[in-house]
């Protein structure tokens, strides 16, 4: 969802089914959300905390600020200054988990610039290139030799 949401928020207009979603932009390190590295360094004392932990801490701290400037560059030329601060700030805090998901109507609510009704054209295109079913292999195995008419033969990879 990051991706998609930071494609949204550059976008000059964004259009969204009502079953879609966003999501926070909030930096990751590896596994550990960004602001929860640095929430570490907050509540124990430093002469408990591994280096490696200081050294995460520090990059999570220019990860949040680069993550919020970027955010906040995207969008205040489409709703101003203090409401480009308040976005970037809830897309890209420890206000939620990296998977929450944002809907239509709380986007608006945060001030993001969507709005609801894809027209029927973009259903028909998303008709065109249907989703593959859940954990379907996407290689089909083949043995060879393999043609028309003739039966595959036994223990042969292709």
């Amino acid at each position: 969802m990051p991706g998609g949401t930071l494609l949204a928020l550059a976008a000059d207009e964004v259009i969204m089914d009502e079953n879609a979603v966003l999501g926070p932009v909030d930096p990751q390190l590896g596994e550990y959300p960004a602001a929860s590295i640095v929430k570490i360094i907050d509540e124990k004392k430093k002469n408990r905390i591994k280096d490696v932990t200081l050294i995460l801490a520090d990059v999570s701290r220019k990860a949040l600020s680069q993550v919020h400037e970027f955010v906040h560059d995207l969008v205040k030329d489409k709703v101003g200054e203090e409401k480009a601060r308040s976005i970037a700030e809830a897309l890209t805090t420890d206000r939620w988990t990296h998977d929450y998901p944002i809907t239509l109507e709380h986007a608006q609510e945060l001030g993001i610039l969507v709005k609801g009704g894809l027209p029927e054209e973009v259903y028909a295109l998303m008709d065109m290139y249907p989703q593959p079913a859940g954990r379907r292999p996407s290689v089909e195995y083949i043995p060879v030799p393999y043609r028309e008419g003739e039966k595959p033969k036994k223990g042969r990879a292709g």
